[in-house]
């Protein structure tokens, strides 16, 4: 058997730039949408001592065609030893031969395509002026943030930061300054975060990080730390307050507690959302209507996402002739 290719997360990074990320994202949800890609719901098995959850997630797509699985574990106690708490990879396959073509690093792949789609969402509803962007949370996710909303918004100029540890806040905030040559800081007050015009919230917490009434009417809101019934970043009053819009309905009813929370308390019904990234894309539904609108997207994760990522990283590496490690 021949050799197969591992991109590690450093190689994943140098080749999928946050614009070609996006521009995927958009293909994969118009996809996921128009169901040319063949996923079932993922398989969560909770280990057996309650530490972590392995998750499999498979997949087939008709444009391109291939067909692979991201394999995953998530350990939340991770970061406390220096080690990620997702680990794995994805593992694509020749749709004509059935091989296995390239191992690519899975928390890599998580971390920007996740962010791209919200880079896709807020290129799709944010106002074209915004030049502030409020980030809740510290971990991987809100440097990636940070990065996508700045390649879908450019006149994004001021990026405030807010997590329960200031000092990591404050490393996050020097980074993206760093990275991405605005002008980035550290917040105490998670007020300060709500009232930007563009939002991402990124945390692990169970319980709202944001209140309705702390957003600011015209703003643009991506929810991507919460993924399960009983988890949500923000409160009830700040989902009626928006016009809401998911990746997948069906992702969106087993897994976003920010619309499953407010429906179980009567205040709020699926039919109140708008609809799916994927058909936004396509014109097919109603985007943002005035400048007063606040828009919300709610992110869970699909494996298109993975599946579409990954070929681009493979795509760009057999045009460019970019090396990877060989996996022996």
């Amino acid at each position: 058997m021949h050799s197969i290719p591992f991109f590690y997360a450093s190689t994943i990074e140098r080749l999928l730039s946050m614009d070609r990320c996006i521009d995927m994202m958009k293909d994969a949800m118009i996809a996921a949408t128009e169901k040319t890609i063949v996923a079932p719901p993922r398989l969560i098995v909770p280990l057996h001592d309650e530490s972590g959850l392995f998750a499999l997630m498979p997949g087939s797509a008709r444009t391109p065609a291939i067909f692979g699985a991201k394999i995953i574990s998530l350990l939340p106690a991770n970061p406390h030893k220096g080690r990620p708490a997702i680990q794995g990879f994805v593992c694509l396959f020749d749709h004509e031969t059935g091989a296995p073509i390239a191992f690519l690093e899975g928390s890599a792949i998580t971390a920007i395509r996740t962010a791209g789609v919200s880079g896709l969402a807020t290129r799709l509803l944010a106002r074209a002026d915004v030049e502030t962007h409020g980030i809740f949370g510290t971990g991987v996710q809100a440097r990636a943030h940070a990065a996508s909303i700045k390649a879908a918004r450019p006149s994004i100029a001021h990026t405030l930061v807010w997590g329960r540890s200031f000092k990591k806040a404050r490393a996050v905030a020097a980074d993206i300054s760093a990275q991405l040559g605005i002008h980035a800081e550290a917040v105490a007050e998670p007020q300060a975060v709500a009232a930007c015009e563009v939002i991402s919230t990124v945390t692990a917490s169970p319980t709202p990080v944001i209140e309705g009434g702390w957003v600011r009417s015209g703003a643009h809101m991506n929810l991507v730390g919460a993924h399960s019934k009983s988890t949500r970043e923000a409160d009830t009053e700040t989902i009626l307050r928006s016009k809401n819009y998911v990746d997948l309905y069906e992702s969106a009813q087993n897994e976003a507690g920010e619309l499953l929370m407010p429906i179980e308390e009567g205040a709020f019904s699926m039919d109140q959302v708008v609809g799916e990234i994927g058909a936004l894309a396509q014109g097919k539904i109603e985007g943002r209507g005035s400048d007063e609108d606040i828009t919300c997207y709610h992110s869970v994760g699909v494996f298109a996402q993975d599946l579409y990522a990954a070929y681009a990283v493979l795509e760009v590496a057999n045009f460019s002739g970019a090396s990877a490690h060989l996996a022996p």
